[in-house]
């Protein structure tokens, strides 16, 4: 829906009105059942509960503040922009038939928690900035939505979502999601297309429970036994995202995140009705692990077994194709040409759009050379921009006992000129 465009039907809102609510007792309501402007600079306080009625019609471009429970059944809306304050010092419920939208909105009620219990519908067009108090849909079935330049802001432990967040559109995001009253974002990089829309939930429980930790890849050691996320989209596509997640001592098993920190995020295939690796590069500083995802829904961390490869392995990330001899293509070392029975190699740029695919790499001399080359690439045969990329490698042979072995590796390719 596009509400702007809708709102700005109707030029009856443009009108100034100037109104303070002040609420006499406890039984005391705020009841708007018709036009209602909050023009900006202008500032609004609500002590007593808030009812926009089926009639009501609200245009917020100024500065409003709910002390209490808050209820929509009709239009909620804004021109250019507007901050919505939640702060009350008792817990608030926000409820209603129809979503309400707003430009920014700060949460911050230092009450028991979850200070927010959200059964209505929430849309933010720019910052979602929490400052105190947990919002809590999971148990009331609200939403809250982050349309396509929205941005969580300082989310926490204190102040989070506990609950399922929308994402709309083709930026990155770092889902404001946690449990338990613990802050256990999960994100996104940014998207290929603006109608993308992403959900993301963090649960401070035991995956095993529904997705058996015995049904996994046989590289798969250790998989996380206290926490998951599901991080899905509406409708995939051959573009794919970078996932993050985070590890916190609180919350992740010790021996997940235990030195030395190799950790890889795992996926659970519904098809294949296992845990499946997809990889990772660990952010020690940040305790994030970072991997590109080309499939959705359920994911966890895990310890993966290291596999011994069968000959000498070397990467050299480093790559500058001016033809001065040095570094003009990503090489691979893999010592003796026989020891591997496939390189596949993926590249992948900081969108997640596949630049370069090989499924046996150098053979027939294709390597990536710094061209866009990859399947979903849009400008094949164009020189690629310097910058960061990232890389999948998929590694098979057979080792001296004769069994078949698979590794996966990733990292990131840094490309100059």
């Amino acid at each position: 829906m596009n509400f702007n465009k809708k709102y700005l039907l109707n030029h009856r809102f443009l009108m100034s009105l100037v109104v303070l609510f002040i609420s006499l007792d406890v039984t005391a309501q705020a009841v708007n059942t018709g036009e209602f402007t909050i023009s900006p600079g202008t500032v609004v306080s609500v002590v007593s509960d808030f009812d926009n009625q089926t009639s009501g019609e609200l245009m917020h471009d100024g500065d409003l503040y709910i002390y209490s429970n808050f209820n929509n059944d009709g239009l909620i809306g804004f021109l250019t922009e507007g901050l919505t304050r939640f702060q009350g010092k008792n817990t608030q419920k926000i409820t209603g038939e129809e979503e309400s939208f707003f430009f920014d909105v700060l949460f911050n009620n230092a009450s028991s928690q979850p200070a927010f219990e959200l059964a209505g519908g929430i849309s933010i067009a720019n910052e979602g900035t929490f400052t105190s108090g947990i919002v809590d849909n999971d148990n009331h079935g609200g939403t809250i939505s982050f349309e396509r330049l929205a941005t969580a802001i300082t989310p926490s432990d204190a102040s989070h979502v506990d609950g399922t967040v929308i994402k709309r559109g083709d930026t990155g995001f770092n889902f404001p999601i946690g449990d338990g009253g613990f802050y256990r974002y999960g994100g996104i990089s940014a998207p290929n297309d603006a109608t993308d829309i992403y959900t993301g939930k963090y649960f401070l429980e035991n995956s095993d429970n529904l997705y058996s930790h015995n049904s996994k890849q046989e590289r798969i050691q250790i998989i996380d036994n206290t926490e998951y996320w599901i991080i899905d989209k509406k409708e995939d596509n051959e573009h794919a995202e970078y996932v993050t997640l985070t590890w916190d001592e609180d919350t992740t098993p010790l021996e997940i995140y235990a030195e030395p920190v190799e950790i890889n995020i795992v996926r659970w295939d519904e098809a294949e009705g296992q845990w499946v690796d997809e990889g990772g590069v660990v952010d020690e500083n940040n305790k994030t692990v970072t991997t590109i995802a080309e499939a959705y829904g359920i994911f966890t961390l895990a310890r993966v077994g290291i596999v011994e490869p069968c000959g000498s392995f070397n990467v050299y990330n480093a790559l500058s194709p001016n033809n001065d001899g040095l570094n003009d293509y990503f090489k691979i070392d893999v010592g003796d040409d026989d020891c591997y029975d496939r390189v596949g190699v993926k590249i992948f740029n900081r969108w997640g759009v596949e630049v370069f695919q090989a499924d046996n790499y150098g053979d027939g001399g294709k390597v990536f050379r710094g061209y866009s080359e990859g399947r979903a690439t849009i400008a094949k045969g164009e020189l690629l921009p310097a910058g960061t990329y990232f890389y999948i490698l998929t590694l098979e042979f057979t080792n001296i006992d004769g069994q078949q072995q698979y590794d996966k590796r990733d990292g990131y390719l840094y490309l100059t000129y």
